[in-house]
């Protein structure tokens, strides 16, 4: 059984090493794929669990010398009596997906618990150990820092002490150019021992980082950037320490601690900027986590209680007061309320929420006191489902960045290559070492392999976190890339262009009845019927104030319409076929003004009372607001607008006209939805299938890409590649937008992170750079290329 396990790993410093961990896991056997991220430094492994466990994954990641971030919490377990009970929650814990350790030590009643945060939750810890019967309460000290901060944390106070190393060497440098002879340096900066003592823990303490990447890379077969910056300062520092002992007199022609020092410093400058920028890359995730609410006012035993959201539990009766976020998803239980799920939906408007409907976790409670049963919490709220749909895309790959992926895993030998024939080519032509000396490590520092590594999945983060934020959930960097592709978009109707909830639109009166009076018998009537057009007539008569008399007798006519007896009269609801069979008289007025409403997109029912035509009522799901402005925003962006329903011709025509739609297939059985989506392919299309229903799952499957309006089922979501969580056809223009602006991106990285080395390398080979600004180009290169993805958080949809 194919199972996927996503893990966060540490260590990493440029694409050679994303590409040695894939190389590593895809040999593994019952590994099906391995993806590597290194932008968001995460690992997803599709594997077999009936051949290989989460823990060998694991240890194969550290074996290939990197590390697995895991979270490690203390619980408080209650109702153990002896051993057995503390042997048995460890053994349950030991078989819970994502938990590599569990320790539960009786005396002190508690359990330390190592797990993988991407695989199960604290909550999923508890609920476990409650299932056996035992109680659990995470031990809170302070609040966790994220892995990411500490690692910036470290990394600031590294750079800051190889700078204040680094700045009177720098010094001494700079103090040998002609026109900066008016700088003044002591003669104690000069000394080449007190050079050395302050290369030295730049070198080895605070660079030590690039020897120790350097050493994992070259156990395992490969090299990657520690490698090129671990020969390069390393040739820098002991050719400084060959020179000095070759000149004992005090004479020293060539020392380059400088050059080494800075470069260190430098490099880890731009390491620092890279972290920072990818940390702001990911913004959109910690925005939708940060969405969610802390706690809950939990009523246990009749008790109200305020309880971490990680422990709220699925049956648990929730107060909810104005003002407050609903922590989880579930169904009010009682109490009115107004609640805002623009988060969700878009929708400005608060939507009233009363006993029996559904609320969502995140969502604003704002006017009124409700109380709601959990019934989805954790993994399973809504909210949840969209920060992995969002963390998924992130982490995956656009086929773009194979290319890149490529040339990274082949460009640190080619680069020593470089390097080698550099000092070869300068020492034959020109004979001075001094010169081939400088030119090497220029060439080896100033080849940037992260450039080329970062250059696409910054850009797929910043773009898939930015659709988030609009409501367009990319299920993956392969969606992201290809949506910007499609040229023609097929739309189903039923909500989809229409809202999918008939409204009452039209009333004409015959034969001198009074209209409230004949509304009020056929809504009466109407009640009685199950049927979505007798609920919609009912709904419009409602909104009027009309009251409703009382029904005698009903009988549904399936295809037909009603019959019913109200206030002792005969009421007839339905086509001309019932009326005719019921020889009341169909006139050439009354059937113009019938085809008239069908042509409009309305359905016509023909009312009679006492055998005599008293009115026709129509019936229309109406077209949603935006419905023709995104239609022709579509068509701006060169595309071609087709609907497919399984509606009539003639109401589905009418549709269309309204909103500007292309073409109509109309009368569409579900099953051959996917077979018409095949002919348009056939055609050399690239289509998008946009649906919400059930029966719009299997042609969203087949489409080049599907889009789910997220107001729809559960099914039709799962099948598509794209869920628009607003239910707007404008998300679809969105969509497109977003991927186009994201792949245009994407090109204008990889073409600089090309250009740079193609351009870099011959100048630094050339002589032309030196080394330590060799350093600063390459370090600041990965910045650019990162700062470039992140204007994709500004776009404007």
């Amino acid at each position: 059984m194919t199972k996927e396990l996503t893990v966060q790993v540490t260590g990493m410093t440029c694409a050679a090493c994303a590409t040695r961990i894939e190389k590593g896991l895809n040999r593994m056997d019952g590994v099906e794929s391995a993806n590597v991220n290194l932008a968001i430094e995460k690992a997803a492994v599709q594997y077999d669990e009936t051949v290989l466990k989460p823990l060998e994954i694991e240890k194969k990641i550290q074996a290939l010398g990197y590390d697995v971030v895991k979270e490690k919490v203390d619980f408080t377990i209650e109702g153990m009596t002896c051993a057995s009970c503390s042997a048995r929650i460890e053994k349950v814990l030991g078989k819970l997906d994502g938990i590599s350790n569990a320790n539960v030590n009786l005396a002190l009643e508690k359990a330390t618990v190592e797990f993988n945060p991407s695989e199960v939750s604290v909550a999923d810890i508890i609920a476990r150990i409650e299932k056996i019967g035992f109680g659990a309460q995470p031990v809170v000290e302070g609040n966790p820092v994220d892995h990411r901060e500490k690692a910036i944390q470290h990394q600031t106070i590294k750079f800051i002490a190889a700078a204040i190393l680094s700045l009177p060497l720098l010094w001494t440098m700079v103090a040998h150019f002609s026109f900066t002879s008016f700088l003044y340096v002591p003669d104690l900066l000069m000394n080449p021992w007190i050079q050395l003592s302050l290369a030295t823990p730049v070198q080895f303490i605070i660079g030590w980082q690039f020897y120790e990447g350097a050493y994992k890379s070259l156990r395992n077969g490969s090299a990657n950037m520690d490698v090129l910056v671990a020969m390069g300062t390393s040739a820098a520092y002991f050719y400084s320490i060959y020179q000095m002992l070759a000149h004992p007199s005090g004479h020293m022609p060539h020392l380059y601690f400088e050059t080494s020092a800075v470069l260190i410093t430098l490099i880890l400058l731009g390491k620092l900027f890279e972290a920072r920028a990818k940390g702001k890359s990911s913004q959109a995730i910690k925005q939708l986590m940060g969405m969610q609410a802390k706690s809950a006012l939990v009523i246990r035993d009749g008790v109200e209680q305020l309880v971490p959201l990680e422990e709220v539990r699925i049956g648990d009766h929730i107060r909810v007061k104005p003002g407050e976020k609903i922590p989880v998803d579930g169904e009010v239980i009682s109490g009115i309320s107004a609640v805002d799920e623009s988060m969700l939906t878009g929708e400005s408007l608060p939507i009233e929420k009363s006993e029996g409907h559904f609320v969502y976790g995140a969502t604003l409670n704002k006017n009124g006191s409700i109380e709601m049963k959990a019934l989805k919490v954790g993994h399973e709220t809504a909210l949840a489902q969209i920060i992995k749909i969002v963390e998924s895309a992130q982490g995956s790959k656009a086929p773009i960045q194979r290319l890149a992926d490529k040339i990274s895993s082949i460009f640190v030998p080619v680069v020593i290559g470089i390097a080698v024939l550099t000092f070869i080519a300068w020492w034959l032509i020109g004979g001075e070492f001094i010169q081939a000396f400088e030119a090497t490590i220029a060439v080896l520092v100033i080849a940037c392999p992260c450039a080329l590594g970062l250059a696409t999945p910054t850009s797929i983060m910043a773009g898939s976190g930015r659709a988030a934020q609009f409501g367009i959930l990319f299920k993956g960097g392969e969606h992201l890339e290809q949506t910007g592709f499609v040229d023609t978009v097929v739309v189903d109707k039923t909500g989809t262009v229409t809202n999918g909830k008939p409204v009452l639109t039209d009333v004409v009166m015959f034969n001198g009845f009074n209209e409230n009076d004949v509304l009020s018998i056929v809504a009466a009537a109407e009640k009685q019927s199950e049927h979505p057009l007798a609920e919609a007539i009912v709904e419009g008569v409602l909104q009027r104030g009309i009251e409703l008399p009382t029904v005698s007798s009903f009988q549904a006519l399936p295809g037909l319409g009603i019959e019913a007896q109200v206030n002792d009269r005969e009421v007839v609801v339905g086509t001309r076929k019932l009326l005719r069979e019921r020889q009341i008289d169909i006139n050439d007025q009354i059937e113009t003004q019938m085809v008239s409403f069908e042509q409009h997109g309305k359905t016509a029912m023909l009312v009679a009372i006492n055998h005599q035509l008293a009115a026709i009522v129509a019936v229309a799901d109406t077209v949603k607001e935006t419905s023709a402005e995104a239609v022709n925003r579509l068509h701006a962006l060169g595309l071609k607008v087709i609907m497919l329903t399984g509606d009539n011709e003639r109401t589905a025509q009418a549709i269309a006209a309204e909103v500007g739609i292309d073409e109509v297939i109309a009368e569409v059985l579900p099953e051959q939805k996917a077979l018409q989506i095949e002919n348009l392919q056939q055609q050399g299309r690239k289509v998008a299938m946009v649906g919400d229903g059930i029966n719009d799952a299997p042609a969203l499957a087949v489409a080049h890409i599907g889009m789910a309006i997220g107001t729809g089922t559960d099914v039709a979501m799962e099948a598509a590649d794209i869920t628009l969580i607003r239910g707007d056809l404008n998300s679809i223009a969105d969509a497109i937008l977003m991927s186009r602006k994201t792949m245009t991106n994407i090109k204008q990285n990889l073409f600089w992170a090309f250009a740079y080395n193609v351009i870099g390398i011959p100048i630094a080979a050339l002589g032309f750079l030196a080394p330590w600004v060799a350093g600063a180009a390459m370090a600041f290169s990965s910045v650019s290329v990162v700062l470039n993805a992140l204007r994709l958080q500004r776009v404007k949809l």
